[in-house]
C-alpha cells in the first residue's frame, strides 16, 4: 500500500473532506505532524520495537522475545538477550528458515483464531525446564534452537521436522530429553539424542482426537493445550476429545476466490458439548489409564497440574452451568480421583491460572468467595492454610513464588488496598504469613510481568499515557538490570513525528447502582471549550480486562481525534475485572446493565458545553458490535450513528461455555435471552447504522449479521454495510485494515461530520 499513498490520499480528499482539511498546513501543503491511516497501516508499527512474548529462561540468565521485523511488521523473528552485559540477537530468523511459507492446515488456521495470533514467522517458543533449548514451532514444522552463551555464539537451529501435516503445540519435556506434538490428531515424542519418532496415540481420527484442546477450552477456557508432561517425563497427561455429540452448523467460508461449505461443530449455548475425557499414559510401562473425572460426563476439563514431585495430577473440574469448581488429586498409576477443593457461586465461578503446586507438597490458588480475588495456601489434602492476600481488590494473576524466601508475586489494580481499576502494579505478599502486600513496581501507569522459575526476577512490562510498551529486566525487589526493548518515545522512534498533536485522555468516575464505573475521554488537537464538538464512544461492553487504563493508547484514536472527534469510553458494569459483584451485574441479562450504564454516560457528555448533543456515534467490535447495535436501538441514548463490528446478534446462536457462564440455557431464561435479541429492537434505530463481519467469521458465524441485514431489508430500514470475504472474527493486515478505517473515517464524516461548531 506504501506505493499508492498519492491515489489513497487523492481519494480521502474525494471522499471524506475533512481528511483533507485536517491534513493541511496554512500554507496549503500537507501538514506531516498530521497522523494519517496510510500511516499508521504501513512499516514500521508505529508502536516501536515492542517485544513480545517475552520469558526469562529458566535459569534467569538469558531472555528470550519475538520483535515484528522491520519490513513486514506481521512476521516475527525470535530474539534473545544476555541479562547481564551484551546487545540483543536475533536466534531464529522466520524467512531464513522457511522463505516460502505455505498454507496453514485449517486445524491451525483454528488454533492461531483461538489464540488471537494474527501474525506469522515465529509466533509462539518455549524453554525446555533446564534452559538448555528454546522450541519454535514455525509455519507448521518444529524447530529446536540450542542455547546461545551470552554473546550470541552458538545457538545452531536444528530443523526436527519437514512434513505436509502440521506440527501443532509442540513442547520440550521437562529435562529436554524429549520434544513432543500434535500430528494428524495423534501425540508424538520425538527422542533428542536419537531422533526417532514415538506414537503416543494412533487411533486419531475424523471425530476423536488427542492432546488437542477442544474449540471451548481454547476459545472460552484460555486453555490452550490438550497434554502435560510430569516433571519427572515419566508420565503425560492427555486429553481424547469426541466431537461425534457436537451440533454439525454448515458454515460459509467466502473468500474472493469463491465460497468453501465448512461443516463446522460447533457447541451453541443449551446444546451439547465435545465429550472430553483424560488419560494418564506411563511412558515406562506403555500404559494408558483414565482418569476419573466423575459420574457426570458433561462437565468442563478446566486445568491440568502436576504436583512438583510428579506423584499428583491436579484437575480443575467446571459443572456444566459452571456454579462448581471441584478440584480433583489425582494418582497417575491409577486414575482415581478424590475432590479435596470445591469453589461454588450462585453466578459462576471464573477460572484462572493462579494454581502453583510447591515443592513442599503445598499449593497456591484462588478464589472469589469474599466478593473479591484473592490467593490462598493449602496443604496437599486441600485443607486451607492461610490467605495470602486480601482487601477491597482483584488479585489479576499469581506472576510467581521465591520458594527459598516465601515471597509471592502478584499484580493487581490496587493503591493502599483499595481498587484502582485505571493503574495496575505487581507486588509482594509472603506464604509464611498474611501481610499488607508491598509494591514491586511504582505507581501511575500499567505494569505486566513475567517472572522466572526461581521468583529471583522479571521480566516487566510498562506502559502509561506517554510511554510506549517497554520490556525491561528486573530483580525481585524491582530493581532495574537492562533493557530489553526500551522503545524510547525520541527522535529515532517511528511514532515521533506525530507527537506533537499527540492528545492526552483525561479520566473520570460515574456512579451506577452503588458501582463505580470509570470512563476517559479525549479531546482533538487545538481544542476549544468555547466549540461544540462531535463525539465517538468506542465500545466493548462485555466481560474483560476492561478498556479504561492509563496506558499507550492506540494510534487509530488519534485518528479519531485527528478527524475532529471527542473519543470517550466508559466500562461499564460486567466490564473488567473487579469485584464478583460489578462483574455479575449482567447475569442473566446481558445487554441489559451495560446499556443503562452507557446512558449514563451519554447523558454526562450532554452535560458537557462543548458535546454537540445531536453528533455523537458509537462503535465497537464482537461483544462492542452487540453493545452498538442495543445503543443505536435504545430511545434513550439517541445516538446519530453507530458502527457494529462482528457482532452477536441472538445469543442462542454463540458457544456454551462463554454463553451459559453469564446468560444460563436458552431453556432456563428465554426472558433473558429475548431481550437481549436485537433484531425485534431493530425498528427503533435512532441513527444511521454500518455493519461490519469477516465472511468466514467461525466464532462469532456469519447468521448473527445475515439475521440483522433480513430484519432491516424487511422493514424497509437503509443502513451500510461492508463485508470481508477470507477473514475470520478480526480484520487482519495492513491494507485491509487500512481500508476498514478509510470506510469508518468516511461514514463518522458522513453521519455526524467532522469540525467543531
Amino acid at each position: 500500500m506504501r506505493n499508492i499513498l498519492l491515489a489513497s490520499t487523492l481519494f480521502l480528499a474525494a471522499q471524506a473532506p475533512f481528511t483533507a482539511a485536517m491534513a493541511q498546513s496554512s500554507d496549503g501543503a500537507p501538514d506531516p505532524a498530521v497522523l494519517t491511516p496510510e500511516r499508521v497501516f504501513a512499516n514500521p508499527s508505529l508502536s516501536g520495537p515492542v517485544a513480545r512474548g517475552v520469558s526469562l529462561s529458566p535459569d534467569g540468565e538469558l531472555v528470550a522475545f519475538l520483535r515484528s521485523r522491520e519490513d513486514d511488521v506481521d512476521v516475527l523473528d525470535l530474539w534473545a538477550a544476555p541479562t547481564g552485559e551484551g546487545e540483543p540477537f536475533k536466534l531464529i530468523d522466520a524467512q531464513a528458515l522457511v522463505p516460502d511459507a505455505g498454507e496453514l492446515s485449517e486445524a491451525e488456521k483454528a488454533r492461531r483464531e483461538r489464540m488471537r495470533i494474527s501474525q506469522r514467522g515465529v509466533v509462539e517458543y518455549s524453554w525446555d525446564e533446564q534452559g538448555r533449548y528454546i522450541l519454535a514451532p514455525l509455519e507448521g514444522d518444529v524447530f529446536l534452537a540450542e542455547r546461545p552463551d551470552s554473546s550470541g555464539g552458538g545457538g545452531a537451529v536444528r530443523r526436527l521436522t519437514e512434513t505436509e501435516a502440521d506440527e501443532i503445540d509442540a513442547k520440550v519435556s521437562p529435562e529436554g530429553n524429549y520434544v513432543s506434538w500434535v500430528r494428524d490428531q495423534d501425540l508424538v515424542v520425538y527422542d533428542l539424542a536419537s531422533g526417532r519418532e514415538t506414537p503416543v496415540t494412533t487411533d486419531g481420527e475424523g471425530l476423536i482426537t488427542w492432546a488437542t484442546a477442544e474449540f471451548i477450552a481454547q476459545e472460552e477456557m484460555d486453555r490452550d493445550t490438550g497434554y502435560w508432561w510430569s516433571p519427572n517425563e515419566r508420565y503425560i497427561a492427555l486429553q481424547r476429545t469426541d466431537e461425534s455429540t457436537v451440533d454439525v452448523i454448515p458454515r460459509l467460508d467466502i473468500t474472493g476466490g469463491g465460497a468453501t461449505v465448512i461443516e463446522q461443530r460447533y457447541p451453541r449455548a443449551g446444546r451439547p458439548n465435545a465429550v472430553v475425557d483424560l488419560y494418564v499414559h506411563d511412558r515406562q510401562t506403555g500404559r494408558r489409564t483414565k482418569v476419573d473425572l466423575g459420574a457426570d460426563a458433561d462437565i468442563y476439563l478446566a486445568r491440568v497440574n502436576w504436583s512438583a514431585d510428579g506423584e499428583t495430577l491436579y484437575v480443575q473440574r467446571q459443572s456444566r452451568d459452571q456454579k462448581t469448581l471441584d478440584l480433583l488429586s489425582v494418582d497417575p498409576a491409577t486414575g482415581a480421583s478424590r475432590v479435596i477443593v470445591t469453589q461454588r457461586s450462585n453466578a459462576w465461578v471464573p477460572l484462572s491460572h493462579d494454581f502453583k503446586a510447591l515443592e513442599d507438597g503445598n499449593f497456591i490458588w484462588s478464589s472469589e468467595e469474599t466478593g473479591w480475588k484473592h490467593l490462598y495456601l493449602y496443604n496437599r489434602d486441600g485443607r486451607r492454610l492461610r490467605a495470602i492476600t486480601r482487601g477491597q481488590y482483584p488479585v489479576k494473576s499469581l506472576n510467581g513464588v521465591n520458594q527459598q524466601t516465601g515471597e509471592v508475586f502478584f499484580t493487581a489494580s490496587m493503591r493502599d488496598g483499595r481498587e484502582l481499576p485505571i493503574e495496575q502494579q505487581m507486588f509482594r505478599a509472603s506464604l509464611r504469613r498474611t501481610v499488607t502486600p508491598v509494591a514491586v513496581t511504582p505507581a501511575g501507569g500499567w505494569w505486566s510481568a513475567s517472572m522466572n522459575r526461581t521468583g529471583t526476577a522479571y521480566v516487566g512490562n510498562y506502559t502509561d499515557l506517554n510511554t510506549p510498551t517497554q520490556s525491561g529486566l528486573y530483580r525481585a525487589d524491582g530493581r532495574f538490570v537492562r533493557w530489553i526493548e526500551e522503545n524510547r518515545l525520541d527522535e529515532s522512534h517511528p511514532f515521533w513525528p506525530y507527537v506533537s498533536r499527540r492528545q492526552t485522555p483525561t479520566f473520570g468516575t460515574l456512579e451506577s447502582h452503588g458501582e463505580t464505573l470509570v470512563w476517559q475521554m479525549t479531546t482533538p488537537p487545538d481544542f476549544d471549550p468555547a466549540k461544540q464538538y462531535p463525539v465517538v464512544m468506542q465500545v466493548y461492553g462485555g466481560p474483560s480486562g476492561g478498556g479504561v487504563k492509563k496506558s499507550w493508547q492506540p494510534a487509530t484514536n488519534q485518528l479519531l481525534t485527528e478527524a475532529g472527534y471527542i473519543v470517550f469510553r466508559l466500562d461499564n458494569r460486567g466490564e473488567g475485572d473487579r469485584s464478583a459483584a460489578f462483574k455479575q451485574a449482567l447475569y442473566l441479562k446481558m445487554g441489559q446493565p451495560e446499556i443503562e450504564d452507557q446512558v449514563l454516560g451519554i447523558n454526562y457528555l450532554r452535560s458537557l458545553p462543548f458535546v454537540d448533543d445531536d453528533r455523537i456515534a458509537a462503535m465497537g467490535w464482537s461483544y462492542g458490535g452487540f453493545m452498538t447495535l442495543h445503543m443505536l436501538t435504545e430511545p434513550e441514548m439517541g445516538l446519530t450513528s453507530a458502527i457494529s463490528g462482528a457482532p452477536v446478534s441472538d445469543w442462542s446462536l454463540y458457544d456454551t461455555h462463554y454463553t451459559e457462564r453469564f446468560m444460563s440455557t436458552p431453556q432456563a431464561n428465554p426472558e433473558g435471552y429475548a431481550a437481549s435479541d436485537v433484531v425485534d429492537q431493530l425498528d427503533r434505530m435512532t441513527g444511521r447504522l454500518l455493519l461490519l463481519h469477516g465472511m468466514a467469521d467461525d466464532n462469532v458465524i456469519f447468521e448473527n449479521a445475515t439475521r440483522v441485514i433480513n430484519a432491516l431489508q424487511e422493514n424497509s430500514q437503509p443502513f451500510e454495510m461492508m463485508l470481508y470475504p477470507g477473514q475470520r472474527h478480526g480484520v487482519r493486515g495492513n491494507p485491509r485494515q487500512l481500508q476498514q478505517w478509510r470506510t469508518y473515517l468516511d461514514f463518522l464524516d458522513r453521519t455526524i461530520g467532522s469540525r467543531a461548531e
